[in-house]
């Protein structure tokens, strides 16, 4: 029996070191970054908040994602060096003479299109050209990334980054409370027939009338209102370019209205069985909540299966 033990804990102990060393770098690594963005800020006059919002929308968007840096923004090299200088050449007056954006953040010397500090600086600078009031970062965004998703995107990270005064707001929750009954199962691509062939885009998660109906993700409310296919329904776009889709609600938290910023646990709704018809169609099928995601990746939006979030969303919620 006590080898049993000793081998268990043998087991154990280590993966339990591990996880206690990665947690303590990630700690270190939003430490860091907020650190950056702070000294930024002070440095360009353009909010915290908004650089580090930039950040988390071009980590959202990016496929390969490097360990080694802090910072996620990705400018490109011909708008870093200019056009006019073909040979990339890092010296800063050079990069000035021919209209590149890159500048020296961290004073090296250098203008690096790898160093945190420069690339942060040289983002913040070229966006204080425009000035730096709400609207003034808005238009600079617009003509940057010359897509309205985006900059209301970013828009929206940052007034989440400023609402909460961090970036550490990885929490999540599952959207009915453990303590009602409730079932569901994976229902993607599952037939549908009201308004046309199609797919199902989310899962259901089946429960009574007037069962409450919680935030999963950090986020601000897009869409407060009625759908012919998802009657009384809420969206809300979380700092993850992830769009939430609450549907076939009962009815809405009072006071709740788009724009407001939302976190993980607020109560926004009730589960109904509200849709298929006009403005107040109700009855046609059991209550239930429609849960459904989408994807933003900078170029589009698409659907994806929430089955695996909710289940883990599930399990951390027990495990509270």
């Amino acid at each position: 029996m006590l080898k049993k033990t000793l081998l268990i804990f043998c087991i154990i102990f280590p993966f339990f070191i591990s996880q206690v060393i990665a947690n303590d770098k990630e700690s270190e690594a939003i430490a860091a970054k907020l650190a950056l963005f702070k000294k930024t800020a002070a440095l360009t006059q353009i909010p915290w908040y908004y650089l580090a919002a930039i950040n988390q929308y071009e980590s959202n968007i990016k496929k390969d994602k490097s360990e080694n840096n802090l910072i996620s923004i990705d400018i490109p090299e011909t708008l870093w060096f200019g056009v006019t200088n073909p040979d990339h050449l890092s010296n800063a007056e050079i990069i000035s003479v021919n209209e590149g954006i890159g500048q020296d953040g961290d004073g090296d010397g250098l203008v690096e299109r790898t160093n945190d500090e420069d690339v942060l600086y040289s983002m913040a600078k070229w966006i204080a050209r425009y000035g730096t009031s709400k609207q003034d970062i808005n238009i600079a965004l617009w003509n940057y990334y010359n897509r309205a998703l985006t900059v209301k995107s970013i828009e929206q990270i940052a007034l989440v980054y400023n609402t909460f005064g961090t970036i550490n707001l990885d929490d999540s929750d599952f959207p009915i409370p453990l303590q009602y009954n409730y079932t569901y199962r994976s229902t993607w691509g599952d037939a549908r027939g009201f308004g046309g062939r199609r797919i199902h885009e989310g899962t259901d998660i089946f429960a009574s009338y007037g069962t409450p109906v919680k935030a999963s993700r950090y986020g601000i409310v897009e869409i407060v209102g009625w759908n012919r296919f998802g009657g009384w329904r809420i969206g809300i776009r979380d700092i993850y370019n992830t769009y939430h889709y609450y549907a076939h609600l009962n009815g809405f938290t009072d006071g709740l209205a788009v724009g407001d910023v939302i976190k993980p646990g607020d109560v926004i709704g009730s589960v109904g069985s509200s849709g298929y018809g006009p403005p107040g169609t109700s009855g046609k099928f059991p209550p239930h909540l429609h849960y459904g995601m989408y994807k933003d990746n900078g170029y589009s939006e698409w659907a994806f299966d929430p089955y695996p979030h909710l289940k883990r969303w599930e399990q951390q919620a027990r495990n509270k």
